[in-house]
Formats: C-alpha cells, sequence, structure tokens
C-alpha cells in the first residue's frame, strides 16, 4: 500500500531540484540538507572538480558513513548478545531463558 506523495522542494548544490516522495517532507528535505552538506565538503576540499565528480564523491562519502554506521551497529549488537549470554549464565538455572521454570516463579525451595 503507497501513501500519499508529497512534493517538497530542495536546495542541493546551489540548485533547486523538486522531489516527489511518500515520505514526511520533514524528512525529505534533512535527506536532501545531509546531501548537500556532502556535496559542499566535497566542493570544498576539491574546488576545481566538475559538478557531477563532486556529486558522485558525495554519494560515496555518504554510503561510506552508512557502511561505517552498519559494522558499528553489527559490533554493538555482538557485544549485547556476549552480554546477554553471560549475564543468563550467571542467573540461576530456572531464571534463565528456555530454563525448567518458565514462569519465572519461585518455588518455596528456592
Amino acid at each position: 500500500m503507497t501513501g500519499p506523495k508529497h512534493t517538497v522542494k530542495v536546495l542541493i548544490g546551489g540548485e533547486e531540484f523538486t522531489v516527489r516522495s511518500e515520505l514526511p517532507p520533514e524528512y525529505t528535505r534533512e535527506v536532501a540538507s545531509h546531501f548537500d552538506a556532502a556535496l559542499a565538503r566535497i566542493r570544498g576540499s576539491l574546488p576545481t572538480v566538475e559538478a557531477h565528480k563532486a556529486a558522485i564523491l558525495a554519494g560515496l562519502a555518504i554510503t561510506d558513513e552508512l557502511f561505517q554506521a552498519r559494522s558499528a551497529d553489527a559490533d554493538q549488537a555482538a557485544r549485547l548478545t556476549a552480554l546477554a549470554e553471560t549475564i543468563a549464565r550467571l542467573l540461576p538455572p530456572g531464571k534463565r531463558v528456555g530454563g525448567t521454570r518458565a514462569t519465572g516463579s519461585t518455588p518455596a525451595s528456592d
């Protein structure tokens, strides 16, 4: 199911673009602003590069950000999994997930 399309005007590299998207206009503006900032960084560090090449380099820089964030997320998930496993080993067997007492109730003999 698709939602209503929003038309948003954004400024990228000094040029105005009209973007039609199902996403909220604020989000579209934020994405365009992020790309525009990346493009400005490329143009600032390589002022003689052609506009289309600067746009490609900005796209590569943003893709690098994405890949680094994914890697950091995977590392964090692995650390959390290891921590959860350590905590589970410290719990009494009946309190562990998959233990003999799934309800977590404690008998009087505990």
